[in-house]
């Protein structure tokens, strides 16, 4: 391979090449390695620059894939029966209703704040996702970086062992570092009961030979440097120095959720949900910045209200425990807990689909909690119908823009991809996000 052909690799082709040297010299696999945990050149971010008096140190972001239903979970029209459906509006410990669907979220709602009145300009999938988490629409030349990304090269590691943003049970792409490159890559992690898979020496590689493994390695590291040249190959020059790292630290049991009582897991629920709120709840606890914890099944075209309070249920559970564990822990002051989706659903009920509802990007619902925010307050106002915002509406990047906010970042600031164009946290200059500072006490 000429160095002009390995310079034109993409990203997963130049990891692939790394994770299958490191499983023939060290015996080991890094992929889990390549990323986060190798970010060291951060921006900062102090009270002085932005953000509220006590800064979020941490986010848990809860992905709701595949468009949550608004109506039935955190705006319901309780007196509006054509778009409302069978789902009635339940009072809540905070100055406003959620969906019968939530009673537990309904308990703890004075330590959240529903924003009813976002709004997205993406109204697939694919795009909806790639917007919420990137402040972009995607583009066919460049890959944006995603928000945990974005995170981690402002704030930087917390913790200098253990990757700085990690995705559990949602796609691998909302991992991807984008133009920044693989200092910043997140870990996407399947399931949350499988750990850091292959962060240990092998039982049948002795202490003596991986270090001999490590020495060759080395060798042939600065030799492959010497000969490729370009930023993304230097950005491996510590891969295996941090993956030794890793792989010493006492802090990698974090992922080992068995590890918990199993009066812990069970109030969580047994779903890959509610482990993975939990699996979130222990990194954060060892410093890891950014986790993103997904739940799909919200594509209701068909048969709504059976399926959204299957979801909402499993929601319900792992979302109150998760805020309730760590208020206990003392965690939920530094510690942002979002709950996003691409879009909502229709207020008309598609009766034809067993009364399905479809995808709405115009108005939907988002939630934040810990971390200084208001609790017990929605932002925002959906109209009667909850068809399109009434007052202060809030795009995908004001969202991002507030998450930026909490951490203390500037997410206006503009940075430069390889090829010197400015990207933001917020957004493009033409739509620019700007926080939510309102919500925040």
């Amino acid at each position: 391979m000429n160095n002009h052909k390995f310079n034109r690799q993409d990203e997963l082709t130049r990891r692939q090449i790394m994770v299958n040297a490191a499983r023939a010299y060290l015996g080991v696999t890094v992929a889990p390695m390549l990323g986060g945990s190798l970010a060291t050149g951060a921006i900062g971010a102090t009270r002085k620059s932005t953000g509220p008096s006590q800064l979020a140190e941490h986010v848990i972001f809860l992905n709701m894939q595949g468009g949550m239903s608004h109506l039935d979970t955190f705006d319901p029209k309780p007196k509006n029966d054509e778009v409302q459906g069978p789902v009635e509006a339940i009072p809540t410990s905070g100055d406003y209703e959620v969906s019968q669907y939530l009673p537990e979220f309904a308990k703890l709602a004075d330590r959240a704040c529903v924003i009813r009145s976002m709004s997205s300009r993406q109204g697939a999938h694919e795009q909806g996702q790639y917007l919420l988490h990137r402040s972009y629409s995607p583009r066919g030349t460049i890959v944006h970086p995603a928000i945990g990304s974005w995170v981690v090269r402002h704030k930087g590691r917390k913790n200098t062992t253990l990757p700085g943003f990690v995705t559990v049970g949602t796609n691998p792409k909302n991992a991807s570092a984008g133009f920044f490159g693989a200092d910043y890559q997140g870990v996407p992690l399947g399931r949350p009961d499988e750990g850091l898979k292959d962060s240990k020496r092998p039982n049948s590689v002795s202490e003596q030979n991986f270090t001999k493994r490590l020495a060759i390695a080395d060798v042939l590291n600065k030799k492959f440097h010497e000969t490729y040249k370009s930023q993304d190959v230097k950005s491996y020059d510590s891969l295996y120095d941090e993956a030794v790292n890793l792989m010493k630290s006492e802090d990698l049991k974090a992922f080992d959720i068995k590890l918990e009582p199993s009066s812990t897991r069970s109030k969580y629920g047994k779903d890959s949900f509610g482990q993975g709120c939990l699996l979130a709840r222990r990194l954060v606890e060892v410093g890891v910045r950014f986790v993103e914890v997904g739940l799909g099944g919200w594509d209701t075209h068909y048969d709504n209200f059976t399926s959204v309070e299957a979801r909402a249920a499993v929601l319900d559970k792992g979302f109150s425990t998760l805020v309730q564990d760590l208020e206990a822990k003392g965690l939920l002051e530094t510690t942002l807990v979002v709950i996003g989706t691409e879009f909502g659903r229709t207020p008309n009920i598609v009766t034809e689909h067993n009364n399905g509802r479809d995808h709405h990007p115009a108005c939907f619902s988002t939630v934040m909690a810990g971390a200084g925010i208001k609790g017990g307050t929605t932002y925002g106002k959906s109209d009667r119908e909850a068809r399109r915002p009434d007052t202060d509406g809030v795009s995908v990047q004001d969202f991002n823009a507030t998450i930026g906010y909490a951490l203390g970042v500037d997410s206006q600031k503009i940075l430069h991809s390889p090829s010197g164009r400015p990207f933001r946290m917020a957004g493009a200059e033409k739509d620019i996000g700007n926080p939510i500072k309102s919500i925040f006490s």
